[in-house]
């Protein structure tokens, strides 16, 4: 048996995430490698003993630098907040060692630019966790576009709305630039880019009509030392131009009343149409518009048939729906594949893939500042 062991930085919501998927991975999937979840790091408030104690690590550290460089460590997966990505990832890859990041790639697009020249010159394979590639319904959407189901695709509408950030909620580091790089923005529209661009197999190549707004100007410091300022948005919304041709609306919101985690996508072509929300998120919606017009109507495909519908097989049987953690496994699997020279299930996003995301956010970001159209040529 083949091991690989693993390196975990950071912990926290993603921590508790991954730290899942490393520890199901090979109980669920026969991967090519098996990782061994070997250390986590956590600052020493953290407690990451504790962490590591609960989640199976072998060992904890407070010393990530120590920890990258280790011999022993054969993949580097990082889950800090935003702003630590950048100089954690370089260092990781300057010991030569695969990464693994959250998203966004960076707090900023000149971070994610120094994380992919990094890795190109250093020739060593990087992975991002745009998680939500890996549900079967997702998968499944990007595989019917492929195969031309809808035909030219005219329009993309995606949101990503949720409502958990209202006035209680403390000054966490989301709300703060310098860590967090942007709010609502580079969290959820991070997302629904990526989606977008994965299931089109198409870039964005132009940003127009970008609103940025912060509704909740001051928030209580988690310390109690009275209130601090947001210096990131509450939601962004902004229209965009893709290769083929198609038009585009994008949208993420924090307050969005009623909205848990309504991370949704519409796409529109000549010979049919998709539809996905991931709080039904085993379902795909798909209309053929091929069909005689007496029958055309909405189809709702339920994605867990094994054999038919992208990871199910190693699930359970047909409609055992799976949930929110199965996409971190199914992607962690993914990552095995890569490493041990296979191919994944369906494109698996690099760093270079996550750059040209973080492109499109900054495109956003300066659109809404400048009140003008922002080609993708200008943001490099």
């Amino acid at each position: 048996m083949t091991t690989i062991n693993v390196a975990l930085i950071g912990q926290g919501f993603m921590g508790r995430s991954h730290s899942n998927a490393w520890g199901q991975v090979a109980k669920f999937f026969k991967p090519p490698l098996t990782p061994v979840m070997h250390a986590v790091f956590g600052q020493a408030e953290e407690n990451p003993q504790a962490f590591a104690d609960n989640w199976g690590w072998q060992n904890a550290s407070t010393d990530w630098q120590q920890l990258v460089r280790s011999p022993e460590i054969g993949l580097v997966d990082i889950v800090t907040p935003n702003y630590m990505h950048a100089p954690v990832a370089k260092a990781a890859i300057a010991a030569g060692k695969p990464v693994s990041c959250e998203k966004p790639i960076a707090g900023s697009l000149a971070d994610a630019r120094e994380m992919v020249e990094a890795a190109k010159a250093a020739k060593v394979k990087t992975f991002v966790w745009f998680n939500y590639r890996r549900c079967p319904a997702v998968s499944l959407a990007h595989q019917l576009v492929k195969e031309g189901k809808l035909g030219t695709v005219r329009h993309v509408r995606a949101v990503y709305l949720q409502d958990w950030a209202d006035e209680n909620v403390p000054l966490l580091w989301r709300f703060e630039k310098e860590w967090a790089g942007s709010g609502a923005h580079g969290d959820l529209n991070a997302h629904i880019i990526d989606m977008t661009r994965f299931v089109t197999g198409q870039e964005i190549t132009e940003v127009t009509g970008a609103i940025a707004e912060t509704f909740i100007k001051e928030r209580t410091r988690p310390d109690g030392g009275g209130k601090g300022k947001v210096t990131v948005d509450d939601a962004v919304l902004f229209l965009a131009r893709f290769s083929g041709g198609a038009v585009a609306s994008f949208e993420a919101a924090r307050q969005a009343t009623g909205n848990q985690n309504r991370n949704y996508f519409e796409i529109n072509g000549a010979k049919g149409a998709l539809k996905f929300d991931f709080e039904r998120m085993n379902e795909l919606q798909y209309y053929d518009a091929t069909l005689p017009r007496a029958v055309q109507g909405w189809s709702t495909i339920m994605c867990t048939h094994g054999g038919d519908h992208p990871y199910v097989a190693n699930w359970w049987p047909d409609a055992h729906i799976i949930g929110y953690e199965h996409g971190f496994t199914n992607e962690a699997y993914d990552i095995l594949r890569v490493l041990a020279g296979q191919q994944p299930t369906v494109p698996l996003p690099d760093f270079e893939d996550a750059y040209q995301t973080q492109r499109v956010l900054e495109a956003a970001l300066v659109s809404a500042d400048q009140r003008r159209p922002v080609s993708l040529e200008e943001v490099k």
